[in-house]
């Protein structure tokens, strides 16, 4: 049997968008991401001029934790960027040096991020001209990233003292998971936030602001639709695999899915405990779960199940093999489908912006 940390490890190392350009791909298949980080842009542009108001710095450190590939890799840098050379303006000050580090996890396509940045620099001198200064790029690989993105670690104490799985036919938490089960993903999201914030708070200065954007959930009940019906959907694809002896059943039975969506109260209480940063703003807003893309011909289950699988495959695809992928989000566009005929479910987008202490 694996060990938690070696799991981890080979999670780490696994994981990453679906690549290339292709009908699956992450860049083909990522407008729901396009919204999420546009519902924190307010608060970023708001971040920068409160940085730029309150100090005057020679050179500023910006991070994206979390990169990624594709058409929304640079979007959020571009954004600072010209969030930064605006405010300047207004103030009538000199830009500062701008220093830009893209993170993500090891098998992240970086070729395609850099490949892009020549036109990103093109963009940024020609509206800006002679005034856009000294701005350099660098790629990071980022331990944590997985964290910002699914939420948390897969928790332990998910298993019995005969090493059976105590949440049976379930790949997450549902609203027939033991309460132990509960409690695990809940107490593990505490202890990776807690020490994601800390590490944040060694590599930022005094003053310096963070906007943390994440899936998450309006009510304190984690078993809510919003937060956990696409996994529940998912699991039920996997289980109908199972009962036609596609698949065996202990294989879904333990995977469990590196993932947690927390309510606010949650979020800021580690934030409180843990003491680096103060909250100075948080919004939650609701998002189509195919990204609002009413004009496609596709039906809904199935824009959903492709950006499901631009995400999750590389995770998926190496506990249950790369046999099943097709069929398995065959079934799961045709559950969601069926599901969103029925049910208004929207996904819940957290947005909190911090300030370090």
């Amino acid at each position: 049997m694996q060990t938690a940390a070696r799991k981890e490890m080979e999670t780490l190392e696994l994981f990453h968008m679906n690549k290339g350009s292709g009908e699956t791909s992450y860049a083909m298949n990522s407008s729901v991401q396009n919204t999420i980080i546009s519902c924190a842009e307010a608060l970023r542009k708001k971040a920068i001029v409160q940085i730029l108001c309150t100090s005057w710095p020679e050179k500023m450190g910006i991070a994206d934790m979390g990169c990624s590939s594709g058409p929304n890799a640079l979007r959020v840098i571009s954004e600072i960027v010209d969030g930064v050379y605006a405010t300047t303006r207004l103030l009538e000050r000199p830009p500062p040096e701008l220093v830009v580090h893209l993170n993500d996890l090891f098998a992240n396509d970086f070729n395609n991020v850099f490949a892009s940045l020549p036109s990103f620099y093109r963009k940024q001198r020609q509206e800006k001209g002679t005034g856009f200064g000294s701005c350099f790029v660098s790629a990071d690989i980022c331990f944590d990233r997985l964290l910002l993105l699914l939420g948390c670690k897969v928790p332990g104490g998910l298993e019995d003292g005969s090493g059976r799985a105590l949440n049976k036919g379930k790949i997450y938490i549902s609203k027939s998971s033991p309460e132990c089960v509960l409690d695990a993903y809940s107490q593990q999201f505490k202890n990776d936030f807690s020490s994601f914030i800390a590490c944040r708070s060694h590599e930022m200065v005094t003053g310096g602001r963070m906007v943390l954007s994440f899936m998450g959930r309006t009510t304190i009940d984690p078993t809510s639709d919003h937060s956990c019906y696409q996994w529940e959907l998912l699991a039920r694809s996997l289980m109908s695999m199972v009962s036609q002896g596609l698949l065996e059943e202990e294989k879904v039975d333990c995977f469990d899915a590196p993932y947690y969506a927390p309510c606010m109260e949650e979020v800021k209480k580690v934030i409180e405990m843990e003491g680096s940063f103060i909250v100075e703003e948080h919004d939650a807003y609701e998002i189509e779960p195919d990204g609002g893309m009413e004009l496609q011909s596709d039906s809904r289950g199935e824009r959903v199940s492709r950006t499901a699988r631009a995400v999750l495959e590389s995770m998926l695809e190496s506990h249950f093999g790369p046999h099943i992928m097709d069929e398995l989000f065959r079934r799961f566009g045709q559950h969601v489908e069926e599901h969103l005929s029925n049910n208004d479910t929207k996904s819940i987008n957290l947005v909190v912006s911090l300030v370090k202490l």
